[in-house]
């Protein structure tokens, strides 16, 4: 029987998270949850609140729990040939990210975040590199590098003081691909 794999992939803006996860989902025949911050700013602006980031907090839960379920049928409906083992989900963004977006804008963060980070289990994490290069939309806040490097810092302290393992996703584009893979393929096999 297939175990699904949830990987998620987090760090600064425009350091190719959802490029990456779309990638990845290709490769491995599988499905990735979007980010639903992108969703929610485009609806209701981006003069947010603290409160409004518990919305997309729990807009973020709600996605993780829809792709888990979509993949769940998807194996059941069209089990993958093999003899078992893991079916990656990927994941773009999660309470981690939420963190980060509190404590980073308003200097502190929701309980409901925190608690969501210590009962959610995940199987790896990769961190988005900030040596890619800032692309602007509509939805970007921080195109300075000191600003990019202290939230990447974050993150990584974040990670590295966790018990999930992890990767820094770095270099060019086809670079940060096959180093995701190379992650990706070992977290499957183990």
């Amino acid at each position: 029987m297939k175990t699904i794999k949830k990987i998620v992939i987090v760090g600064p803006e425009s350091t190719g998270k959802s490029t990456l996860c779309e990638k990845l989902a290709a490769q491995y025949n599988t499905i990735w949850v979007r980010e639903y911050a992108r969703e929610y700013l485009l609806a209701h602006g981006t003069d947010y609140t603290f409160e409004n980031l518990l919305d997309v907090a729990k807009g973020q839960l709600a996605l993780e729990k829809k792709g888990i379920e979509e993949l769940e049928n998807k194996l059941e409906n069209n089990p993958p040939l093999g003899d078992g083992g893991s079916f990656p989900l990927f994941i773009d963004t999660d309470q981690y990210v939420m963190k980060t977006w509190c404590e980073f804008v308003f200097g502190q963060c929701h309980n409901w975040i925190l608690n969501q980070i210590v009962e959610r289990k995940y199987d790896l994490y990769l961190l988005g590199n900030i040596d890619a290069p800032w692309v602007k939309d509509e939805l970007r806040e921080y195109p300075d590098l000191k600003t990019r490097e202290r939230l990447y810092h974050h993150y990584k302290d974040l990670l590295v003081n966790q018990d999930v393992p992890w990767v820094d996703i770095s270099g060019g584009y086809e670079e940060r691909l096959q180093k995701a893979i190379t992650a990706v393929d070992k977290i499957l096999r183990d």
